[in-house]
């Protein structure tokens, strides 16, 4: 046993923190000065019986199949909506994940209102990868004609995959917002056309 002889201060701060707070002290060491009451607690138990079970996540995945009338960017948020809606609906909170399964194709989110922006995206795009770097030498990748590997670059560079915020049953895109697909091919391309597979992953809970 350890016996303490006339404490110092800093000791008896070091015993308080030790000791509950209802051990006596000696008149000489008014340790009680510095107990305060009981904290109340405010915090809620998830497991307490007045809660509800917690939400069990939902999970739902869609294919879709869209051929796009010609090489550019093309608004497919009403075709995305349509192939969820049975399933976003009773989704108060989650996340969609749009993926598409090419290589000369791509997503991305842009103005669904004025088709401008989707015919100067095009010409951007052009003019960050002309087909001219297929004709000059530029591009080993040719097998497929001029539109071959800027598509792939084109492809890379605007991304194959989306992830969109669901909210109270729908996307939680912006006024402005739209999903579009932008076929980067005019010729050749996957089984010779422009259909492209799109793969629909919701996961959210109620």
């Amino acid at each position: 046993m350890v016996h303490f002889r006339s404490p110092s201060k800093a000791h008896r701060l070091f015993l308080l923190l030790l000791l509950p707070a209802s051990v006596a002290f000696s008149p000489a060491a008014p340790i009680h000065s510095f107990v305060s009451a009981q904290p109340t607690s405010t915090s809620t138990s998830l497991c307490s019986a007045s809660n509800t079970a917690p939400a069990i996540p939902m999970w739902a995945q869609h294919e879709i199949s869209i051929t796009a009338p010609s090489r550019g960017c093309h608004l497919i948020t009403s075709e995305v909506n349509k192939a969820i809606q049975k399933d976003i609906a009773s989704m108060k909170i989650g996340m969609a994940n749009l993926f598409i399964q090419h290589t000369s194709a791509s997503l991305t989110i842009n103005e669904n209102a004025d088709p401008d922006v989707r015919r100067d995206m095009e010409v951007a795009l052009n003019k960050i990868c002309p087909g001219q770097w297929t004709k000059d030498g530029t591009f080993h990748h040719t097998m497929e004609g001029e539109d071959d590997m800027p598509g792939h670059v084109k492809s890379s560079l605007m991304g194959v995959s989306l992830n969109i915020p669901i909210k109270n049953g729908r996307l939680a895109l912006g006024t402005w917002q739209g999903i579009y697909l932008n076929e980067h091919r005019d010729q050749g391309g996957w089984g010779g056309g422009h259909t492209r597979r799109i793969i629909i992953t919701l996961q959210g809970q109620s």
